[in-house]
């Protein structure tokens, strides 16, 4: 494989890391601010608009690049805003700085995956991007669990410089090692005719609500484990490594499962996000408990991330790459809405073990919004596959054209 790989595979891995070091320093940044652990989550919130915005924005004004260029200069932007993050005087800013980093991040991915398939051997594609990738799933590893620790030894803008060097570093190895190389990217209109699909906006419903749950948690899990379970604040990076123990298994095992069925690993992998949910409300005041909740919702939630992608892939037809970015958007937007919520919650009075409920009830109604895709598919209302839709009018013209031909 390329070592062009490795440079797209760094990039990945301080994104990875910058998207969810920040559960884990939340007390820290709410102590420096003053401000509470629920308003300290706008810093999760922020980001998450960011590549909501960015996500299908920069990969529109971007289209006709080259992907080189256009890797280049989104870690720029990713770099910039990790100095403007570590530099920032005040809350405002800093959420501010949030957002600016988060733009970089949806479209950066859209085009790394371009350039992974144009660099790869024919017929291993999938393992060019699969490499690419593997930088989240290190990220959640080794990343984030060590990106916590420094923030709680050395302050929280310790973590973010050094995540900012990290891409100073992707900046040098793509310059070094990603070549110029033509992506054959359709035109924007092509791309564009995706959203006109019902079955495309319906899988980023899907998306936004169910992944909406597992930031619903996630956003707050530091303060659960430290003021619920009683775990030692040094303990959270350590939980935090089985967060990405299962998110890293539950990703293979979702690959496999995509390809038997996708629709039968959704529904089983939300209905056991509900079940997962529920019980980590129930056990939330035990430490061992309490991590292995950590690990259950993780795995179940990252081994639909397969199938997802699936769906909107196949939902979009040809307009794959805005389809694409518009994915990354939506689980941003549930990553967004989750923070919120589970703030929301927390604000009220009824604790950090009360996001379990919350993100259990959005689990519930992402099924729902899966039973009313899966319903338009079947009757033929809103087909999940362009190229199954077309085939009763293709057949229709080719009928007409014999037809005309026989008249003639």
């Amino acid at each position: 494989m390329p070592l062009a790989l490795l440079a797209l595979a760094v990039g990945a891995f301080g994104i990875g890391t910058t998207e969810f070091v920040s559960m884990g320093l939340l007390p820290q940044v709410a102590a420096a601010f003053g401000v509470s652990i629920p308003l300290a989550g706008w810093i999760i919130t922020s980001y998450a608009l960011g590549v909501v915005v960015g996500a299908p924005t920069l990969t529109a004004l971007t289209h006709s690049r080259p992907r080189r260029q256009v890797l280049i200069g989104l870690m720029v932007l990713f770099t910039a805003g990790h100095v403007a993050t570590a530099l920032a005087p005040t809350f405002a800013t800093l959420v501010g700085a949030r957002f600016l980093t988060g733009l970089a991040h949806g479209a950066f991915f859209g085009a790394a995956a371009v350039v992974a398939r144009a660099l790869a051997p024919a017929g291993k594609e999938g393992r060019a991007m699969s490499l690419v990738f593997a930088g989240l799933t290190v990220a959640n590893v080794v990343g984030v669990p060590l990106g916590t620790s420094v923030g709680q030894q050395f302050g929280w803008r310790v973590t973010y410089g050094l995540v900012g060097l990290i891409g100073v570093a992707t900046l040098v190895a793509l310059a070094a090692l990603v070549p110029d190389v033509r992506t054959g990217t359709g035109s924007l209109r092509t791309e564009m005719s995706a959203f006109r699909r019902g079955q495309v906006w319906l899988t980023l419903l899907i998306t936004v609500i169910g992944f909406g749950g597992l930031f619903t948690v996630l956003s707050y899990v530091s303060p659960l484990l430290t003021e619920v379970s009683g775990m030692a604040e040094s303990s959270v990076s350590w939980v935090l490594v089985l967060f990405g123990l299962g998110a890293t298994f539950g990703n293979l095992l979702g690959g496999r499962l995509a390809d038997w069925s996708v629709q039968r690993t959704l529904v089983m992998g939300m209905s056991g996000l509900v079940v997962v949910y529920v019980v980590l409300f129930a056990v939330a005041s035990s430490p061992l408990a309490a991590a292995a909740g950590v690990f259950a919702f993780a795995f179940v939630a990252f081994s639909l991330s397969s199938s997802i992608q699936t769906r909107g892939i196949v939902a979009a037809g040809g307009g794959a790459s805005m389809a694409s970015a518009a994915m990354q958007a939506g689980f941003n937007t549930g990553n967004a809405m989750g923070a919120f919520l589970g703030g929301a919650v927390i604000d009220v009075g009824f604790g950090y073990a009360s996001t379990a409920l919350v993100a259990a009830g959005l689990s519930v109604v992402g099924l729902v919004v899966l039973a009313v895709a899966a319903r338009a598919d079947a009757t033929g209302r809103a087909p999940l596959d362009p190229a199954v839709a077309a085939v009763p009018a293709q057949r229709r013209r080719a009928v007409a054209q014999l037809t005309e031909d026989a008249g003639a």
